[in-house]
């Protein structure tokens, strides 16, 4: 039987991370002892006194829908958040919490992406900027990096991207999968063409505090200009250990927010109420737990890249923030096939990066045990000697 699907949908590329991540948990289900490398989420629980907070929520009762933006309070905790620890001025009426930063990414390109405007991503790039920018009808056009300037944009490469059709721009910092954090030098360099050319920036921070050895700036904060211009995106998922919550949130210009607001009306409504009380309890409290969490990762990456720096037949550029390293493959294979190789043969389940825009690479992830790490990379090692590659 032949249906017809919206060719928007129908032209859609399945999550690679997914797929790999549900084939892992497969293979762990029927009793292999597989090292996921492949998950894009902490294996630390969230802290105690958020879970606790939920819990209150449900014993009072606060079960109910609640506004589709997301509570007052919690979105007047999200303003004063953004002020702290970014420099940026909003009002709650300028926030839009949704279910999962990936949501109110979607929310965003979905209202300011219209068919045949074009949309520039740097490349590699998390893998659904590319589908949700098809879904909307518009073009994504991709500037390409090398781990020469680390996975890095110019300003000259950017001002030569831009057309007339040139609607918005996609920033990721710190990255996913290539873990670069850009600069307040790179920051304003880029600003000031987006502002020259009026491109809207969606800046993507999810993983601002998993920063290592870098400073996280927003670009938002870098002048009213260019924060007139800029959505920034965030949420709870990956510093607090969230990643099941699904609460996300973005703040940009107020009358486009309000169509973003009516967007969420029609699809979602509101996210969980119960989640909107435990990232209420995020927010508010102490940070301690959050910086072990923190300086936990930053051991697993010195960790990772200690143990890889000794393979000489792959390299990598070492993040300087989330929690993956973008090793290069190219030396021994197709990229697809080396990840499903190592996955059927040693267990280890890591990401190919064709889908992420970095054919020859491959994603790992250190969001495991420094015994795990170990484990999958002497694994990973055992597979390239099988190959013939080392002595």
């Amino acid at each position: 039987m032949t249906f017809n699907i919206n060719h928007r949908i129908k032209d859609i590329i399945g999550s690679t991370t997914l797929a790999m991540t549900a084939r892992a948990k497969e293979l762990m289900a029927k009793g292999y002892d597989v090292v996921n490398f492949a998950a894009g989420e902490p294996d630390l629980d969230t802290p105690s006194s958020i879970k606790t907070a939920a819990i209150k929520a449900i014993e009072k009762g606060f079960t109910k829908y609640t506004p589709t933006p997301g509570t007052q309070e919690l979105r007047e905790a999200i303003a004063a958040k953004f002020k702290k620890d970014n420099r940026l001025e909003y009002k709650s009426s300028q926030i839009v919490v949704s279910c999962g930063a990936k949501h109110s990414l979607f929310n965003i390109i979905q209202v300011l992406a219209d068919i045949g405007d074009e949309v520039l991503i740097p490349a590699p790039y998390w893998v659904s900027y590319p589908e949700m920018v098809r879904i909307a009808g518009a073009v994504a056009r991709f500037i390409p990096t090398s781990p020469k300037v680390d996975f890095k944009i110019t300003a000259s490469q950017l001002q030569e991207a831009v057309t007339d059709r040139t609607k918005i721009l996609i920033l990721n910092s710190p990255s996913n999968p290539t873990g670069m954090v850009y600069t307040k030098m790179e920051l304003e360099e880029i600003a000031r063409i987006c502002v020259q050319h009026n491109i809207f920036v969606i800046s993507d921070e999810i993983y601002e505090k998993l920063i290592y050895d870098r400073e996280h700036i927003s670009i938002a904060a870098l002048g009213k200009d260019i924060h007139d211009l800029t959505f920034t995106v965030n949420g709870v998922s990956k510093a607090y250990a969230m990643t099941g919550w699904r609460i996300g949130y973005a703040a940009g210009p107020a009358e486009i927010m309000e169509y973003i607001k009516k967007f969420q009306d029609h699809s979602t409504s509101n996210p969980s109420s119960i989640s909107q009380a435990a990232v209420l309890q995020a927010l508010q409290d102490p940070t301690d737990e959050i910086v072990a969490m923190r300086e936990e990762f930053h051991r697993r990456r010195d960790l990772m890249t200690s143990e890889l720096a000794v393979i000489p037949q792959i390299s990598y550029t070492k993040p300087h923030g989330a929690f993956y390293v973008l090793c290069d493959f190219s030396n021994l294979g197709p990229s697809q096939q080396i990840a499903q190789q190592i996955l059927d043969s040693v267990k280890v389940a890591v990401i190919p990066a064709d889908s992420f825009g970095a054919p020859g690479f491959l994603r790992f992830s250190f969001a495991t045990s420094a015994e795990r790490i170990q484990e999958g990379i002497r694994r990973i090692k055992e597979w390239i000697r099988q190959q013939g590659d080392v002595s």
